[in-house]
């Protein structure tokens, strides 16, 4: 499966789109829609996993659902829509194409927790040219549909994709903002259209920093719609260096409550799983996966009803962020413990699980003065090994490794903090990890 192009037709009928899209929007209506769960809940489905069809705006058109094996009709679940790229396909996002099951829904699928109901549609002529608002009025429909049988969290709907689905994915944010409760874009740019684009929505761009098919001006511009639209402070966030194969992650200051937004730059092409410290990609690797997984993980859910429940109030949108229902509670990072002198101490939470697997994140702060690198380290348990790691350099021996810093991350001024997370196999535990300066 091929997914990155350098072929002078991609680039241009992406830049044609692109000229389209911003000479004119695109007329939607958009549709509003309750939290709390849905009719679904309690009610025996009809739905089941696979390749399905509906008719939406006169057409036939197709989509893959992904219901969780062990379906309660009594919890209302996450619901996530994985829109493709232009000439690729619902079954590319669905299974994860050449990069198999690992990458399946952009890695969603694999690190839900079976907590989650997946929906890959499939976009005419493989492509999200919205045409007249079709695109968006198909995922009206489909929502409707899987709401209406199945138990759906209404205050938990996402949408993610790459190049033109994340294209589609902003265009949904514009349209709907009181349906989706956070997007996430995946080197995209206004190619699908944004009507309406003025209410808040929960945001996370992801976008090269010499994308030669959409340059990365593109992500900021549609970055910047979210930016304004939930009331973050404006800034221009650092982006790595040509030839550091790193990435840079910022959460901007400043937004509502329950609605930020946070951008990650990388330095790579057009791609949507790159990998720190080499050009090559992979979907087994990438860092990505667990920086989505931990953005949805803040959104809260809403509590399951009885089998008889209706539609419970919307709820405040001031609320804290906390974990939805289908990811277990991120524990509290354990206190930093600086190393004698004050220089920085390490503190370790388990970010979420899954059968044979976890995720962790490690907060390294510096103590009573200024640090420019630092190295942390801790035993691993029986049974436990570590698959992927961002924002650090990782070295082992037997069971103990050590996480030492990259080029953006070492130096910390008295006090200030940095992260760094990673993936692994194998049960949570709670490590106390130390750290050393220099």
């Amino acid at each position: 499966m091929t997914r990155t192009t350098s072929s002078s037709r991609h680039r241009w009928v992406l830049s044609s789109l692109l000229t389209l899209a911003l000479t004119g929007a695109v007329l939607l209506v958009p549709r509003l829609a309750e939290a709390g769960p849905t009719a679904g809940c309690g009610r025996t489905p009809t739905l089941t996993s696979g390749t399905r069809s509906i008719q939406s705006s006169g057409q036939n058109r197709t989509y893959i659902l992904s219901i969780p094996s062990t379906y309660d009709n009594t919890r209302p679940y996450r619901l996530i829509f994985g829109l493709h790229w232009l000439n690729g396909t619902a079954n590319d996002v669905a299974t994860g194409g050449s990069d198999g099951a690992a990458w399946a829904f952009y890695g969603q699928k694999q690190l839900s927790n079976d907590g989650t109901i997946f929906v890959a549609p499939q976009g005419i002529s493989n492509g999200w040219a919205n045409t007249n608002g079709r695109d968006v009025t198909l995922i009206d429909d489909l929502i409707s549909l899987v709401q209406a049988d199945l138990c759906v969290d209404t205050a938990q709907v996402y949408a993610m994709g790459w190049s033109y689905g994340g294209a589609m994915s902003y265009a949904l944010a514009c349209a709907r903002p009181t349906v989706f409760r956070a997007v996430v874009v995946y080197s995209g740019a206004n190619l699908s259209g944004c009507s309406g684009g003025t209410q808040p929505v929960a945001y996370f761009g992801i976008h090269g920093t010499h994308d030669s098919v959409l340059n990365i001006s593109s992500g900021r511009s549609i970055r910047d719609t979210f930016v304004r639209n939930n009331g973050c402070t404006a800034q221009s966030p650092r982006e790595p260096a040509q030839g550091s194969l790193t990435h840079i992650t910022t959460l901007y200051s400043g937004c509502r409550s329950g609605h930020p937004v946070q951008w990650a730059a990388f330095d790579g092409d057009h791609a949507p799983h790159p990998v720190d410290g080499t050009t090559a990609t992979s979907g087994t690797r990438t860092w990505t996966s667990a920086a989505v997984n931990s953005f949805l993980a803040q959104f809260a859910g809403t509590p399951s009803p009885s089998a008889s429940a209706s539609a419970g109030p919307s709820p405040s949108a001031s609320a804290s962020p906390s974990p939805g229902p289908s990811s277990p509670a991120p524990s509290s990072p354990a206190p930093s413990s600086p190393a004698p002198g004050g220089a920085c101490g390490a503190g370790y939470r388990t970010i979420n699980s899954w059968p044979g697997g976890f995720q962790g994140e490690v907060t390294v702060t510096a103590g009573s003065g200024p640090i420019t690198g630092w190295s942390v380290g801790w035993t691993l348990s029986s049974g436990q090994s570590i698959t992927q790691l961002w924002s650090g350099t990782l070295s082992s021996s037997g069971q103990s490794v050590t996480v030492r810093n990259v080029s953006y991350n070492g130096s910390l001024p008295a006090g200030g903090s940095t992260t760094f997370g990673f993936l692994a196999n194998g049960t949570p535990s709670t490590p106390t990890p130390t750290c050393s300066a220099g």
